[in-house]
C-alpha cells in the first residue's frame, strides 16, 4: 500500500561486506534492534538467499551488477509486544501484515477478520462515514482472496470495537494477535515428504514445523531438534522426543540449491532461537564425513543476548513515518525523509547496489509477489483439500489451523521475475491494490536484473536492463562431484602418506620411543617386516639401481 517502490542505490567498495551494507540500512533507518532483520535477494535461478553478513557482497552474487536487495524479518521475535522501540514494532508490523496478505499467516476466518481490522484501524485511524462508504472494506486486500461475509465482519468490528485505538495501539494489537497463531513467523520452504505428497517445511521462533492441507502435521520444539543434515534435494531433521523417543523425518526439496538454503535456515534459526549466548555457535556440517559436504556456522548474536541488548537502549523514540492505505491519510512518506551522503564512492572496482529499503518494502511489497503460480512449482502447490498423512506422520500432532488449505502465493517459486519487455507501467489503484499483472509479477518491484527509478506517482521513470548470468545446472552438478572426488582422492592420499611415514619410522629409524618399541616386538610386526617389508625394499633398492646404471649409460 501507499506510494510506488522505494529504491535506494549505494555505490559500494567491491570487497565491501554484508555487515557494511545492512549496517548503513539500518543506520538510515534509525533502527537498534537489527539483529531480528536481514537481506534478502534472489539469484538468477530464482532461489532466495540470505545475504551473509561475513562474506564480501559481490563474490555472494551469480549476476552481473547493480544487485537488486530486499530487507526482510529474518528471525521473528518470539514476543513482538516484548520489543523495545516502537520503530522495530513497526517494521514487524509489515512485515506480518505482508505475510497475510501473501497467504504465510494462516488462521481461522474469526481471527483473520479480527487482524485485517486492525490494520484498517491503524492506517485509515477511526470509522467515519463521510469517508468511509458502505462496502469500503471491500476496497483493501488484506488475504489473497476475500469474501463478502469476511469483508462484512471486517468492517462491523472497525465499526463497532476499535473505535479510539491509535496507530501504535492497533499495530500492538495486532502483533499479540498474530503472535498467537501457529503459522506466525513461518517462512515456507515447499518440499515434498517421502510418499511424494507436497508440504511447506518452515522454522519458527519455537521450533520446526511441517504444514500440509490446512494442518500441522508436525512440530519440534528446539529443544528436541538435535542435528539438520543435507544432501543433494534430501533434508534430514532428527530430534529427541519425550521418553527418550528418537525420530527422523526426511523430506525433499525442488532443487539442491533449495535444500541448502533450508538447511542453513534451519542451522541459523537453531542458533538463534536455542543457544544461550553466541559463544556458544559451533560451525556445523551438512555429512558426518569431514572431506563432503558443506560447513556453515552461524554468525550473530542469539535471542537471549538480542533482548539483554535491548533493555539497554536509552534514548528518545524516533520518528515514525507511517503510510496509510489510502491518500486521504496526510503522513509524510519515508521517501521524502534524508539519505545517507556518506557512502564511499570510487570508480574503480565499485558495485552498484539498489536496496528496497525497510519500510517503504515492506509495506508496499505486500501486493506484489503474484497470487497465481507461474512456474513448474505446480508439483510442489498444497493440494485444496483436507490432507491425510501416512501413520508415520500422523497422530495427536496434526492440527487444524484453517478453513483453508496452506498455499503461500510467493513460495511455490522463492521470487518470480517477469519475462515482459521493459515498456514497464506501474499503476495502482488510489487504495493501493494492484491492478496489473506487471506490478504483481515482481517481489521486489523490478524484474530481477533491473533497475528502476520511480516518481512520485509510482510511475517507472527509467527502467535498465543489466546483464544476466545463466548458470548451467548440469555444468555446476558436474563441478561439484569433480570437487568431492578431488577432495575424497586428497584425503586418501593423505592417510596413506601418513600410514607410509609410520611405517618407516618403524622400520628404518632408530627411535627408542615406548609405543614403537612395543610394536617392534609384536610377534606380528615381525613376521611383516622379515616376510614382506624386507623383499619389497630390496626389490625398490635394485629398481632403483637399475635406472640410475640405465640413466649414466645414456
Amino acid at each position: 500500500t501507499g506510494p510506488g517502490h522505494s529504491l535506494f542505490s549505494y555505490v559500494l567498495q567491491r570487497d565491501a561486506k554484508g555487515q557494511y551494507l545492512f549496517d548503513l540500512i539500518c543506520h538510515h533507518h534509525n533502527l537498534l534492534e537489527k539483529d531480528y532483520f536481514g537481506i534478502r535477494y534472489v539469484d538468477p535461478d530464482k532461489q532466495r538467499h540470505w545475504l551473509g553478513f561475513t562474506k564480501c557482497i559481490a563474490k555472494q552474487m551469480k549476476s552481473q551488477p547493480p544487485f537488486t536487495m530486499c530487507l526482510r524479518v529474518k528471525f521473528y521475535p518470539p514476543d513482538p509486544a516484548a520489543l523495545k522501540e516502537e520503530i522495530t514494532r513497526y517494521l514487524v508490523f509489515l512485515q506480518i501484515k505482508r505475510d497475510l496478505y501473501h497467504g504465510r499467516l494462516l488462521c481461522k476466518t474469526s481471527d483473520a477478520a479480527m487482524l485485517a481490522a486492525y490494520i484498517l484501524q491503524a492506517e485509515v485511524g477511526d470509522y467515519d462515514p463521510g469517508k468511509h462508504p458502505e462496502g469500503y472494506s471491500s476496497k483493501f486486500q488484506f488475504f489473497p482472496k476475500h469474501s463478502e461475509k469476511l469483508e462484512r465482519r471486517i468492517s462491523d468490528i472497525h465499526k463497532t470495537e476499535l473505535i479510539g485505538q491509535t496507530p501504535e495501539e492497533s499495530e500492538l494489537n495486532f502483533l499479540q494477535k498474530a503472535q498467537e497463531l501457529e503459522t506466525y513467523g513461518v517462512d515456507p520452504h515447499p518440499c515434498k515428504d517421502v510418499s511424494g505428497n507436497p508440504a511447506f517445511l518452515a522454522f519458527t521462533p519455537f521450533g520446526f514445523t511441517v504444514l500440509q492441507g490446512n494442518r500441522r502435521v508436525h512440530f519440534l520444539n528446539w529443544d528436541e531438534v538435535t542435528k539438520l543434515k543435507f544432501e543433494a534435494k534430501t533434508f534430514h531433521i532428527y530430534a529427541n522426543q519425550k521418553e527418550d523417543k528418537k525420530i527422523i523425518l526426511t523430506y525433499f526439496a525442488p532443487t539442491p540449491e533449495a535444500c541448502k538454503h533450508l538447511w542453513k535456515c534451519g542451522v541459523e534459526n537453531q542458533a538463534f532461537y536455542k543457544l544461550d549466548k553466541s559463544s556458544q555457535v559451533r560451525t556445523v556440517s551438512s555429512s558426518n564425513l569431514f572431506f563432503k559436504g558443506s560447513r556453515f556456522r552461524y554468525s550473530g548474536r542469539v535471542a537471549k543476548e538480542v533482548m539483554e541488548q535491548s533493555a539497554k537502549i536509552k534514548r528518545e523514540p524516533p520518528e515514525i513515518h507511517r503510510a496509510g492505505l489510502v491518500p486521504s491519510r496526510s503522513c509524510p512518506s519515508i521517501t521524502h525523509g534524508p539519505r545517507l551522503t556518506s557512502v564511499p564512492r570510487q570508480r574503480r572496482r565499485a558495485v552498484h547496489i539498489s536496496i528496497m529499503e525497510g519500510l517503504e518494502s515492506l509495506r508496499d511489497s505486500a501486493h506484489s509477489t503474484p497470487v497465481r503460480s507461474v512456474s513448474h512449482g505446480d508439483s510442489f502447490m498444497p493440494r485444496h483439500r483436507h490432507q491425510t498423512t501416512d501413520a508415520g506422520e500422523g497422530g495427536s500432532s496434526q492440527r487444524v489451523i484453517s478453513d483453508e488449505a496452506y498455499c503461500p502465493s510467493d513460495s511455490v517459486l522463492p521470487t518470480p521475475t517477469a519475462e515482459h519487455s521493459l515498456e514497464l507501467a506501474v499503476a495502482r489503484h488510489p487504495n493501493g491494490a494492484p491492478c496489473s499483472i506487471e506490478e504483481e509479477e515482481s517481489e521486489a518491484g523490478t524484474p530481477e536484473g533491473q533497475v528502476a527509478e520511480f516518481g512520485p506517482d509510482g510511475r517507472v521513470l527509467r527502467l535498465g536492463r543489466t546483464r544476466k548470468s545463466l548458470p548451467n545446472n548440469e555444468v555446476q552438478e558436474l563441478h561439484k562431484f569433480i570437487l568431492s572426488v578431488l577432495r575424497m582422492f586428497l584425503v586418501t592420499m593423505g592417510l596413506l602418506f601418513a600410514l607410509l611415514s609410520l611405517l618407516i619410522m618403524l622400520t628404518e629409524s632408530d627411535l627408542d620411543i615406548a609405543f614403537l618399541r612395543d610394536i617392534r616386538k609384536t610377534p606380528e610386526f615381525q613376521q611383516f617386516h622379515f616376510e614382506y617389508f624386507c623383499p619389497l625394499r630390496r626389490w625398490v633398492a635394485c629398481k632403483f639401481r637399475w635406472m640410475g646404471g640405465f640413466l649414466i649409460d645414456k
